[in-house]
């Protein structure tokens, strides 16, 4: 069995748990360790059954619980080599200063681009093109399932098309509505980084990779990291469905679509 269960995918925190009957992996840890914990065990899993917690980047909305959830569970916390001293270099904005308490953490690092294995779980990392250190996407594969993990991204370069191929389930941002961002409370200059390469995913472009290139074995696809100003899920929903039914592939008969809603978790998927 391979269960995934996104606990948090918005601007405001994300957290994706990936596990199989032997490992079970975090990727990022964007939420309390109390609100993480208690949203893995009403998806069925232990908390103290983690494996080890995968990083993607060092923004605080994917590391703010970091600290407190490596150091209770001292398990082993794989990031690239070049974004773990932003891990600490960024602490301030960390709920509680585990790090600077006598603990060490466990850091497995590496190249981004490698592939390494976690227990049954083979995974491999992507650059993704976003305003961090080094930040990565994941791709897992467990038990012949292909999982893909792509948020934090500016836009769609052929690299990244290239290693969602082949997914089974899809985490993919779909952040922003480019009107409603425009037209919303935000900064100039936050407006420009959002929509710029190296900001997020819009909605439309979001929607395009689906109509044009989402694999044909893609099963679940999970749109997530909704911005709660300047998106609405049923805004997204419709324009993914229309994507989903104009597919070269046919993919509105085979794929469910999930909209991961800024404030909640989305219902386990398992293969």
């Amino acid at each position: 069995m391979v269960k995934v269960s996104v606990l948090a995918s918005s601007s405001s925190g994300n957290s994706t748990v990936v596990a199989t009957e032997r490992t079970r992996l975090l990727i990022d840890a964007g939420l309390s360790r109390r609100e993480t914990f208690e949203r893995l065990t009403a998806s069925g899993i232990a908390p103290d059954s983690l494996t080890a917690i995968l990083i993607t980047h060092e923004h605080s909305d994917h590391i703010s619980g970091l600290a407190a959830i490596a150091k209770k569970l001292d398990i082993p916390v794989y990031v690239s080599r070049l974004t773990a001293p932003a891990l600490f270099e960024n602490s301030e904005d960390w709920s509680g200063d585990a790090w600077s308490n006598g603990y060490t953490p466990k850091l497995e690092l590496f190249a981004a681009g490698s592939s390494f294995t976690v227990g049954d779980i083979d995974v491999t990392s992507f650059t993704i093109p976003h305003d961090a250190a080094d930040p990565v996407g994941f791709s897992l594969r467990a038990e012949g399932i292909k999982i893909s993990i792509a948020t934090d991204l500016g836009y769609m370069p052929e690299s990244i098309r290239f290693h969602l191929r082949g997914s089974d389930v899809l985490l993919l941002e779909a952040n922003h509505d480019i009107e409603m961002l425009k037209v919303g409370p935000y900064p100039w200059a936050l407006k420009q980084r959002i929509m710029g390469r190296n900001g997020h995913l819009s909605n439309e472009v979001a929607c395009n990779f689906i109509r044009d290139d989402l694999d044909t074995s893609t099963s679940t696809l999970i749109l997530g990291h909704l911005s709660a100003q300047n998106n609405h899920p049923e805004i997204i929903r419709l324009m993914a469905s229309q994507a989903l039914a104009q597919s070269r592939n046919g993919r509105s008969l085979f794929t469910k679509l999930v909209i991961a809603e800024p404030k909640g978790a989305v219902e386990p998927v398992t293969y």
